[in-house]
């Protein structure tokens, strides 16, 4: 290594002092080696005294003078916990973990199975929804309103009331269908068969009370008269006055349906299935049925429920009406029904052709009472103490006592 530690001028005036202890050249100058340095004569050349011997520059040497002249290293500042922890990565830093996945090559874009799926229920049910929509609002648009509720009503009692009316309507029957469904004379609306109450409670199973259509009641404006004769002279709202002011029930809701659409809405079912009793031949009704569970169609089962051909005339007929009732919304309800468009939609449409309803009633209100009824329902009829003849002919008279005990069972 070469020492650049030595001092040329030092060096030339200890050469000047005594020339003879070096090998001179030509010029008469001391011959230097390849560091500059002259070449003592060998032959003389004896070692220096220690204390006169000139110091040599070692590389130690020099890297300590030339660390004495470089500014003294200041200590690095002190960070915080919170600042190392926010201690930019370098720019140079690279991690496995860091670097951006590399993605296959792939032709068209994959979609996970499970999304799609999810997509596609999604999107099923969205279908199904607007559908169900649209079916309602189509079916609802069809429904007949009248004015059902008369001017002033008792005060509102707990649950929701019914008041439900099969009238004799003929209206939009052919000849040929009153003729095939049995229907006869007394062409008309001024009439009812069915007269019941429906009564929902907040919780617990709904009730279903019969009301024959010969009770022997007060008729507001009229005086005592059969119930029925309220429908006679006042229509809906008179016939609804009158159960309010015998029973102490608010009414919320009406809804009647005549004879050619309670056939047409069997029918859209399939049919219900009845079990007989006894055997039934009443050609008024057109019926002629023998003992058993059996299916009735439409023609059948509107002469079931009409026909008074029995030993307890109206009395049987309010049980088998709603025998009948209780029936047709099993099958209305049943999974048959619901999960065949071809039956559902047919009876949307008939049912909707078929039911007069009161003003503020929808077709949400109607699927209310199905869903309340398929539940379960208690069903009976008025307590009877027993029959009368009057000038309206024989009548049915209602038990006090019974009959107000009923009544406030309802009230909840």
């Amino acid at each position: 290594m070469t020492d650049t530690g030595r001092d040329p001028h030092r060096e030339n005036r200890r050469v000047g002092d005594d020339l003879s202890n070096y090998v001179l050249g030509a010029d008469g100058k001391p011959i230097t080696d390849r560091y500059g340095r002259p070449v003592l004569r060998r032959s003389i050349a004896k070692p220096a005294p220690r204390a006169e011997r000139t110091p040599q520059f070692s590389v130690q040497d020099w890297q300590r003078e030339h660390r004495a002249h470089q500014p003294a290293p200041q200590p690095a500042p002190q960070r915080t916990p919170r600042q190392q922890a926010r201690q930019p990565v370098p720019r140079n830093y690279s991690s496995r973990s860091a670097q951006p996945a590399v993605r296959p090559h792939r032709h068209g874009k994959q979609v996970n199975p499970v999304r799609r799926g999810i997509g596609c229920l999604g999107a099923a049910l969205v279908a199904i929804v607007v559908f169900t929509l649209a079916i309602a609002l189509w079916s609802d648009s069809k429904l007949t309103r009248i004015e059902a509720m008369p001017d002033s009503q008792v005060s509102n009692t707990p649950g929701t009331n019914w008041l439900l009316v099969g009238s004799d309507s003929r209206v939009g029957l052919t000849e040929e269908e009153q003729i095939e469904l049995g229907t006869g004379g007394d062409v008309g609306s001024s009439r009812t068969d069915t007269i019941m109450l429906l009564h929902i409670p907040k919780s617990g199973k709904a009730k279903l009370v019969s009301l024959p259509r010969d009770s022997w009641v007060n008729v507001p404006g009229f005086g005592m008269d059969k119930i029925n004769a309220a429908f006679s002279y006042g229509g809906a709202p008179l016939l609804a006055q009158t159960v309010e002011e015998w029973s102490g029930l608010h009414i919320d809701h009406y809804a009647e349906v005549g004879m050619g659409g309670l056939a047409n809405v069997v029918n859209s079912v399939g049919g219900v299935d009845i079990c007989v009793q006894e055997a039934i031949n009443d050609p008024l009704a057109g019926i002629d049925l023998q003992p058993g569970c059996q299916n009735l169609q439409g023609r059948d089962a509107l002469g079931y429920v009409r026909t008074r051909a029995t030993a307890m005339g109206d009395l049987d007929r309010v049980q088998r009406q709603r025998e009948f009732f209780a029936a047709l919304l099993d099958k209305v309800t049943a999974p048959t029904t619901l999960i065949n468009p071809f039956r559902t939609i047919s009876l949307i449409n008939h049912t909707a052709d078929s039911f007069v309803v009161g003003k503020k009633d929808h077709v949400w209100h109607l699927a209310r009472v199905a869903l309340a009824m398929a539940d379960g329902v208690e069903t009976e009829t008025i307590p009877v103490s027993g029959f009368a003849d009057t000038a309206s002919g024989n009548v049915v008279l209602w038990d006090d006592e019974q009959t107000a005990a009923l009544w406030e069972s309802m009230k909840s």
